[in-house]
């Protein structure tokens, strides 16, 4: 089956900088609505006509994907604020972030604590890969019809490059 708008797709891939360090690998296939929420509209457009089978690469331009970087997302607020044993690299929901930080600061983002001084945090409401172009090496492992579920919901499930949320030293993109 060749793919289409409003089907699912199985991918792996690796993500690499312009540099080519290895940012992410994806050895075992997941699947991905093509025509929903699911990846950016560059990758969809570079897949439609493939088959399994296909090795698809292209570049990335931060506009294309994570977007350019924004220091008016950074945020320097109380240490004392945040549980104990709040460390670099966890991250926070900022629909959930603690009473008495900056008022502010958007609340449909995720924070990623990038520092730790011993009064304060810093939180950074970037994607860790905003600001920076990407090379993605995709192999197509499986084509299929989306389900009316899949496409009522706009998803088969995992969104491209999700953050999770609270999830001391997880570090996957995906």
């Amino acid at each position: 089956m060749e793919i289409t708008e409003q089907c699912v797709v199985g991918l792996t891939w690796t993500l690499k900088d312009t540099l080519g360090e290895v940012l992410d690998v994806l050895d075992d296939p997941v699947e991905f609505l093509v025509g929903g929420d699911d990846l950016f509209e560059a990758i969809e457009q570079s897949l439609l006509g493939h088959e399994p089978g296909a090795r698809v690469q292209l570049q990335l331009e931060p506009e294309q994907a994570f977007g350019d970087f924004n220091d008016q997302l950074l945020f320097l607020e109380p240490r004392s604020l945040f549980p104990e044993g709040t460390e670099e690299g966890m991250t926070f929901d900022g629909a959930a972030l603690p009473a008495g930080t900056h008022p502010e600061m958007p609340r449909d983002v995720i924070y990623t604590v990038s520092e730790v001084y011993p009064e304060h945090l810093v939180l950074d409401g970037n994607h860790p890969l905003a600001g920076i172009a990407i090379r993605l090496d995709m192999t197509v492992k499986s084509v299929r019809e989306a389900t009316e579920d899949e496409i009522g919901r706009g998803t088969a499930g995992t969104g491209f490059f999700k953050v999770p949320t609270t999830a001391p030293g997880n570090n996957l993109l995906h």
